[in-house]
């Protein structure tokens, strides 16, 4: 049976690629957009739950627009789903920059002083078109304090690096921005920021992200802990970090301790330990 997540296919319309695969009243090719909004929720249906999340200036493939909904998915890992098309823009240039500070400010003039426009998550994408003083100016208009953006060319070395960005940050389920995050979120986040693929649910990432080490395995920085429906970074031998709905947050715990929690409110043992 095909996972809904991953088969860009509705009732009206199916993904070119699929044409032979299946039946569907019209396959078509996509179209790219971005996100426009500070945030937006990738839904299950429109109007049905939180599947997971885009911030600004992610790209979204668009397959069609029905009643206010884009339907298509994520380019960043094929996460299907629907967006709200008024989140949505055919018309922004391909990002060169990302946020690489927890958050920031968009600004309308290079002055920290003037009122902000808006808030902007970690990994926010832009295009910069020209430097003034501290800010790099952006094709919105926008003025991003410098110091808080890298080249998208430059990636973090270390996903465990990234996801101390977000120590504190509360739990939210399906969240991947900094006013909110689950546990696949902040794997997926730390791990795209470095450069490497990474899909956006734990059962996901349990199957695609390295090999399964042996259960006796001495635990290294930037391995992976896998529970039915959770995923922890291991920090070092004896730490992980995760975003947990015990805390409510993002936090540091140590391994023997969230091993004992989890079992003995019912998680069970790990099903994985990965090396990606």
């Amino acid at each position: 049976m095909s996972d809904r997540r991953e088969t860009p296919a509705n009732a009206r319309v199916a993904a070119l690629h699929l044409q032979g695969r299946g039946a569907a009243e019209r396959f078509v090719a996509a179209t790219r957009h971005r996100v426009i909004r500070p945030l937006t929720d990738l839904l299950r249906a429109p109007g049905g739950p939180r599947e997971r999340q885009l911030v600004h200036g992610e790209a979204f493939e668009v397959l069609e627009t029905h009643e206010g909904h884009a339907f298509g998915w994520a380019a960043r890992d094929g996460y299907v789903g629907y967006i709200a098309a008024t989140a949505l823009s055919g018309r922004l240039p391909e990002p060169s920059h990302a946020v690489a500070a927890p958050a920031t400010h968009a600004y309308p003039a290079p002055d920290l002083k003037c009122p902000e426009i808006c808030g902007l998550s970690f990994g926010t994408q832009v295009r910069v078109t020209s430097e003034t003083g501290g800010f790099c100016q952006t094709a919105e208009g926008w003025f991003l304090p410098r110091p808080h953006l890298r080249p998208l060319d430059a990636p973090f070395a270390d996903p465990v690096a990234v996801a101390e960005l977000f120590l504190g940050v509360p739990y939210l389920w399906g969240g991947n921005s900094i006013r909110g995050i689950d546990c696949s979120g902040l794997i997926q986040t730390a791990f795209l920021a470095c450069g490497r693929a990474c899909p956006g649910d734990s059962d996901q990432q349990e199957r695609a992200l390295g090999g399964v080490l042996p259960p006796d395995s001495a635990y290294r920085r930037n391995d992976l802990i896998f529970w039915t429906g959770h995923v922890a970074l291991v920090a070092d031998p004896l730490t992980l970090i995760h975003a947990n709905a015990h805390s409510m947050s993002v936090a540091r715990e140590p391994i023997a301790d969230a091993l004992a929690r989890i079992a003995a409110t019912g998680g069970g043992a790990p099903t994985a330990h990965l090396r990606p």
